[in-house]
């Protein structure tokens, strides 16, 4: 029995989110279908973090166990052909035993997508998260500060967090305008529900001036998720990238250092 690791790109507006839940369509059971095609057996996929409905990926891990033996190309390029054209496995690579795809992972990367102008776009209406009022990123970035560290990010999580702690290293939370685009980019040692949408929903509301940047202190020294913004879209998020230990030798960032960097 080997381990592979895979790297998985999605769009995941027509989809139910990552997990694999009875009458729906799922990221998982589409990867875990098309790759148990190739592998002649099932698979069962294990992933670094789950998204939710209508989340996107550039850079989601997973790893499975199989009997089967492939060359790499061939999980990829048989994988491929089975997939819809808004789900593609982007690399394959076998990987010691003690590797996890969730629980080996150092850090996870979200990136966050605001259209801000007046009109909205057709083609990226499940894409990004269109606000059409003018956003004061210096004020948004000054908010964006108070978060960083590691705290108690009660504040940000989701009611149905199951999480069993609410501590969580945000090593990097940034915001910056590229043009109409405003992004938010967080990189943290792991994510409670819901809490970059959160925390992009606070922005949002400071960089339209309902509040001022000292609120996102307020908002996460009070511990109450009642006492902040509105949660953002599900449409503007991605999950950009997951770093791993340098001795696994997987392509860590190969979503964040590549073109998509580059453009937005």
């Amino acid at each position: 029995m080997s381990r592979i690791a895979v790297g998985i790109e999605y769009d995941g507006s027509a989809y139910a989110g990552w997990q694999s839940q009875p009458g729906t369509v799922t990221i998982q059971q589409s990867v875990e279908s098309a790759l148990s095609v190739v592998a002649a057996e099932p698979v069962s996929l294990t992933c670094a973090g789950r998204t939710d409905a209508g989340v996107h990926a550039w850079g989601q891990v997973a790893h499975f166990d199989t009997s089967a033996t492939r060359a790499a190309r061939s999980w990829v390029l048989g994988a491929n052909s089975e997939l819809p054209k808004d789900l593609s496995v982007a690399w394959a690579m076998p990987v010691p035993a003690h590797f996890h795809a969730r629980y080996s992972a150092c850090a996870r990367t979200y990136r966050y997508l605001i259209l801000n102008r007046d009109v909205r776009s057709a083609l990226l209406a499940r894409r990004v998260t269109w606000i059409h009022q003018p956003l004061d990123v210096a004020a948004m970035a000054q908010a964006a500060l108070a978060l960083e560290g590691e705290h108690d990010f009660s504040a940000f999580r989701s009611s149905g967090c199951q999480a069993r702690s609410p501590i969580r290293h945000l090593e990097r939370l940034s915001v910056h305008r590229r043009a109409d685009f405003v992004v938010i980019e967080a990189t943290a040692n792991a994510f409670l529900h819901h809490m970059v949408r959160n925390i992009a929903g606070l922005l949002i509301s400071v960089g339209k001036g309902e509040e001022p940047p000292q609120w996102a202190t307020q908002v996460l020294t009070s511990k109450d998720r009642r006492r902040g913004a509105a949660t953002a879209p599900a449409a503007g998020l991605y999950l950009l990238a997951v770093r791993y230990p340098a001795p696994f030798g997987l392509p860590a960032g190969w979503a964040a250092e590549g073109w998509v960097s580059d453009r937005l």
